[in-house]
């Protein structure tokens, strides 16, 4: 039992044993040299004893137990005797047991040899405590293999009533060894764990060196696909907006131009987006929020806003709804479904940009194991398997199929991240030639009740609502940005009240009642939390204001603006569409007191 203790613990103790044999091990073969030069001073004594028989074949088992325990040795030396420590360990005690059944056979002439009695008796305790001492480095070995040698000696002297002194002295001498073994191996097993610690924390040094050098190549690889996408992007726009001012005697751009421009401006924005995520994921700050939606509403969503672009590259892009979700049954996905229109979106959008021709299917089931089960397939160039996996890793762009086409690697990585924290999964598989299906599955439960409205087509152009138009403040000590947002809230339909900083916000809420706020997270002299905060404090009904916190992207400035009482967050470069999803989450909270709102 204490053997297999010993050898059946944990990582740090499997490290402990294997030194203590090691040092065992190392301590064999003297112990076979002392046994070697013994054995002629045992013979010259034991020749003095009456029974020659017995001495022969005492002889004869020393002998034996000579040769077993040098072929022990040997066999110790073996890589594969080494690896295994349980069988390496039942070696070590039973080749030690082997001694001590020698001792105690040697105790048992020793008690018959008449005028050499004592000599012969002292003989074998001599052997029993070198036992001792060898079997010192590992514990188990100590107790079982210590005990068996001293055994016999203690035997044969207590009993006879004629060397009872002797006996007494031989305990003695018996307990001081097995108490100074007992020492050593304590002393030893602390030596073994400093080393275990030692080899633990130079692992784990390794470990952090490979870890830094891993985040200074992701670092790099992200300095250098900003730097070639924000290069190719804003080029783009420098030209059509050179064309505007009439440089190069060039007339002004033409729609198309102006189309080209957006649509590299665009692109800018969705890679800086995904490098935002991606670099907050990998820093474990990305959150998703899990609730019930109908996910047959969203692909459909999806699919429908993607059609245009799919026509204009003359490609089929289809929807397959499993029946047993084509019903409108209780039943929903459980997800962040903005983070999960995010993925495919992203799933969709690739299979559009790869393929030239054919078609793109959209399939929607569930699983075997019950879960949720969306594919994306299409006609596209195919990868091959190593590409596959090389286009999951981030800030990895498969030549073949991506040259000429914007983008920094990022999408698919970043997708089975966010799937992961859903606890989904995203997984493909690949044929060149053929074409490409990407799976994302999601939970699902049978029982649960969708939130309908949080599935919503993200609106393509701005809706103007002239019967509903809101009263908006906005914080935000930056002019252009204020200017970016007023537009767009202008856009939108609302009216727009700027405020220069948060003391200011403050101020006019306090005296002003405004339907919406919009407070950007970092203001001087006063932040933005502060600011909500602040407003969350004051008397009367802009206590209870909707609150929309705008941020740059850090999942700890997210945290403390909707700690401080913020109802939804936008974060910077803003959208129409994304502007239009906060003021609508925003203006669907509830507080108390009941928000009043303005009518223009």
């Amino acid at each position: 039992m204490t053997v297999q203790t010993e050898l059946g613990g944990g990582r740090g103790g499997l490290s402990v044993t294997q030194q203590a044999l090691d040092a065992q091990t190392a301590l064999l073969p003297y112990a076979l040299a002392i046994f070697t030069i013994s054995l002629p001073v045992y013979v010259w004594a034991g020749s003095h004893a009456p029974n020659a028989v017995w001495m022969s074949a005492t002889f004869a088992i020393f002998a034996g137990a000579w040769g077993a325990f040098y072929a022990v040795v040997n066999w110790l030396k073996r890589p594969e005797a080494r690896a295994d420590l349980v069988r390496r360990g039942r070696v070590q005690i039973l080749s030690g047991l082997l001694w001590a059944a020698a001792v105690a056979q040697m105790a048992a002439f020793a008690d018959g040899a008449g005028p050499a009695r004592e000599p012969l008796m002292m003989t074998a305790l001599a052997a029993s405590v070198v036992i001792v001492f060898f079997a010192a480095p590992w514990l188990p070995s100590l107790l079982i293999i210590g005990s068996a040698a001293v055994a016999g000696p203690l035997f044969f002297l207590f009993n006879d009533p004629d060397s009872a002194e002797l006996a007494n002295l031989a305990w003695g001498a018996v307990a001081l060894a097995m108490a100074l073994a007992l020492i050593l191996n304590r002393i030893l097993r602390g030596q073994f764990s400093l080393a275990v610690e030692r080899e633990a924390l130079i692992a784990d040094r390794a470990g952090m060196v490979e870890a830094a050098n891993k985040l200074a190549q992701s670092k790099s690889d992200l300095v250098a696909t900003l730097s070639h996408e924000i290069r190719n992007g804003l080029t783009g726009v420098a030209h059509v907006l050179a064309a505007a001012v009439g440089h190069n005697g060039r007339s002004a751009p033409s729609r198309e131009q102006l189309a080209a421009a957006l649509d590299a401006a665009n692109d800018l924005i969705s890679v800086l987006n995904t490098t935002l995520d991606s670099e907050t994921a990998e820093a474990g700050r990305l959150s998703v929020d899990t609730r019930p939606f109908d996910p047959v509403a969203l692909i459909r969503d999806l699919v429908l806003l993607n059609r245009p672009n799919a026509a204009a590259k003359a490609l089929e892009l289809t929807l397959h709804v499993a029946p047993e979700l084509a019903l409108a049954e209780p039943g929903a996905a459980i997800a962040d479904v903005h983070r999960a229109r995010q993925i495919l979106a992203n799933l969709l959008g690739n299979a559009l940009k790869f393929t030239l021709r054919g078609r793109v299917e959209a399939r929607i089931e569930l699983s075997a194991s019950g879960r949720l089960a969306i594919e994306i397939a299409d006609t596209g160039p195919g990868l091959a398997a190593d590409e596959l996996e090389r286009a999951f890793e981030p800030f990895n762009r498969i030549e073949r199929t991506s040259a000429g086409t914007s983008g920094a690697g990022l999408g698919l990585s970043l997708s089975r991240q966010l799937a992961r924290l859903m606890g989904g999964e995203l997984s493909g598989h690949s044929a060149v030639g053929v074409g490409s299906c990407f799976r994302l599955e999601l939970p699902y439960d049978l029982t649960a009740q969708p939130d309908r409205d949080g599935v919503a087509a993200e609106p393509a152009v701005p809706a103007t609502v002239e019967r509903n138009a809101l009263r908006v403040l906005i914080a935000e000590d930056d002019a252009l940005n204020a200017a970016m947002l007023r537009a767009v809230i202008e856009q939108l339909g609302h009216q727009v009240v700027h405020a220069i900083d948060g003391r200011r916000a403050v101020d006019l809420s306090k005296v002003c009642e405004f339907d919406l706020l919009m407070i950007d997270g970092r203001m001087p002299n006063m932040d933005g939390p502060a600011t909500i905060a602040a407003i969350r404090a004051l008397d009367g009904p802009m206590c209870g204001a909707p609150i929309i916190a705008v941020i740059g992207g850090d999942a700890a400035e997210a945290k403390e603006c909707t700690q401080a009482g913020a109802d939804a967050v936008l974060r910077k470069p803003v959208s129409v569409a994304a502007v239009a999803r906060a003021v609508a989450d925003a203006i669907a909270v509830e507080r108390d007191p009941p928000r009043i709102r303005v009518v223009a």
